[in-house]
């Protein structure tokens, strides 16, 4: 070998070395800056256009790189950058070196797709035919703005709370509506119980850092705070976990970049004592179930904000909870609601969770939305089994719709794909085969109707099968035809029933 080409291998092998480390080094900046406090996304989850002028900036503000195309506290008032300010999210000064960052930001863009892939939609589907709509008016008002949807069959009425307060109820027997009261902006629970009403208000629904929500007891003209400053609450539970005789309140703070799930507990004096159980922002959804068979009551819980992930919190002495995650998401999957339910029939309680929420900084409709049915191994360990894809998913019930023995699905999509699939924001999904988990997809062909936001459901009219009820929300989370939104606007459909006509 002459001393030209050696001279030219010695140069190569240089090169290869060189990109081999940089690789290395930026494979590790990402497990080290984008896995640290959640599931690292796959690059290819999100177009080019997505990580660069939206997912990126909000990474660089977290890690104290603040310009003015990233500033988190643009145009927001003083008491919003103070509240923002006091969480630390944003450090005061660069976490990491310049050069590192833009290292990691060019790999991210360079991997990742100019566009996610379109899916084209094999699944069949038809119009509902097991369901007879009946669209409800609850007022003389266009445009629906409900937050708080829950169906009382012991007394046969629909409860609805409303973005403005107000709390609502329709006779399902006397096709009558009539306002309970008003209370503070945007209910997000309400529990009528004799003459006292207690209600959970989430203050803003815009993200925000202040914690301006509240749980109140009303009873007559009196009206006593359970708990104020309460971080965006979604759901309030009143249950007596640990079986004293006295209820406590648990209450999912989702809140923004920061939130927690907590617990309130009744002192001897009758004030209620606030304890945190998870101290992370995204508390969703809480089922209490005794999950390991030892007679106390444990929690089920969904996380839906940066670490997307199922907990199971085991109560293992009275109200002291050891948490377990036995679930984890990409934290780019919008995950939104669950179901616990023993869905193949073998005892033990399944997870099956929807996921689609589309409102953030990361809008394109996403080939990974949809439900994911996990089963129970007898352990509380899951294994996702199936997968359903639906755009923008957000709410899911279980049950036995057509009574044959197997659990169906109702599905619910906030952010459906309007423009090639307009009418999946309603879909149901029989179970036809429960060995293989195969369903027999149907949906709302009416779109007209409403854009629908939240789901119940139960036997409305007392003849023995399940009905669903759906409540309208009118404001536009994401892109919609401007057709549709003037339809929407002008409609006073607040409620739509879809009566089940198996019996």
């Amino acid at each position: 070998m002459n001393f030209k080409n050696a001279f030219h291998l010695i140069i190569l092998f240089g090169l290869l070395s060189c990109n081999k480390e940089k690789k290395s080094k930026v494979l590790v900046l990402y497990d080290t800056y984008c896995a640290s406090c959640h599931k690292a996304p796959n690059i290819q989850d999100l177009p080019k256009h997505i990580w660069k002028d939206n997912v990126l900036p909000a990474m660089a503000a977290r890690m104290g790189i603040i310009n003015q195309e990233n500033h988190p506290y643009y145009k927001l008032p003083f008491n919003e950058q103070s509240a923002i300010i006091k969480t630390g999210v944003y450090p005061y000064k660069p976490i990491i070196d310049i050069n590192d960052w833009e290292l990691l930001k060019n790999y991210i863009i360079k991997l990742a797709p100019e566009q996610l892939p379109s899916r084209k939609d094999t699944i069949k589907s038809a119009p509902l035919s097991q369901f007879r709509e009946h669209p409800i008016s609850l007022d003389s008002v266009k445009g629906s703005y409900y937050t708080f949807l829950e169906i009382d069959t012991l007394n046969q009425r629909v409860i609805t709370g409303s973005r403005f307060g107000e709390l609502t109820s329709y006779d399902l027997n006397t096709k009558q509506s009539n306002q309970i009261g008003r209370f503070d902006k945007a209910i997000t629970n309400a529990r009528l119980n004799g003459d006292s009403i207690f209600v959970t208000n989430m203050g803003v629904m815009d993200p925000n850092e202040i914690p301006r929500g509240r749980t109140v007891l009303r009873h007559g003209q009196e009206t006593a705070v359970l708990q104020d400053s309460l971080h965006r609450p979604v759901q309030t539970l009143y249950a007596d976990l640990d079986k004293n005789g006295t209820e406590e309140i648990l209450i999912c703070e989702f809140g923004d970049l920061t939130g927690k799930l907590s617990l309130l507990e009744k002192d001897q004096y009758g004030f209620y004592e606030k304890r945190v159980l998870l101290n992370l922002p995204g508390a969703l959804r809480i089922v209490i179930k005794d999950m390991d068979s030892d007679g106390k009551e444990d929690l089920v819980v969904l996380m839906a904000q940066g670490d997307e992930a199922m907990y199971i919190f085991y109560q293992k002495a009275p109200l002291e909870f050891e948490a377990d995650k036995v679930i984890r998401f990409s934290p780019v999957y919008g995950s939104s609601w669950f179901e616990l339910v023993d869905f193949n029939g073998d005892g033990f309680n399944d997870i099956i969770t929807v996921h689609g929420d589309n409102a953030d900084k990361s809008f394109v409709n996403k080939p990974y939305h949809g439900m994911r049915i996990h089963i129970n191994d007898g352990d509380n360990n899951f294994k996702e089994l199936y997968f359903h894809p639906l755009n923008g998913a957000t709410r899911v019930m279980a049950k036995d719709f057509d009574a044959d023995g197997d659990i169906d699905i109702a599905l619910l999509a906030t952010f459906p794909d309007y423009e090639n699939y307009p009418d999946y924001n309603f879909v149901y999904l029989e179970n036809i085969n429960g060995d293989a988990i195969k369903f027999k997809q149907e949906h709302l062909a009416n779109i007209n109707l409403g854009r629908w936001f939240l789901m119940d459901a139960a036997d409305t009219d007392s003849d023995g099968d399940i009905d669903i009820v759906l409540s309208a929300m009118s404001f536009g989370f994401t892109p919609a035809t401007e057709e549709l939104n003037k339809i929407w606007k002008e409609s006073y459909t607040d409620l739509l029933i879809l009566e089940n006509t198996l019996h």
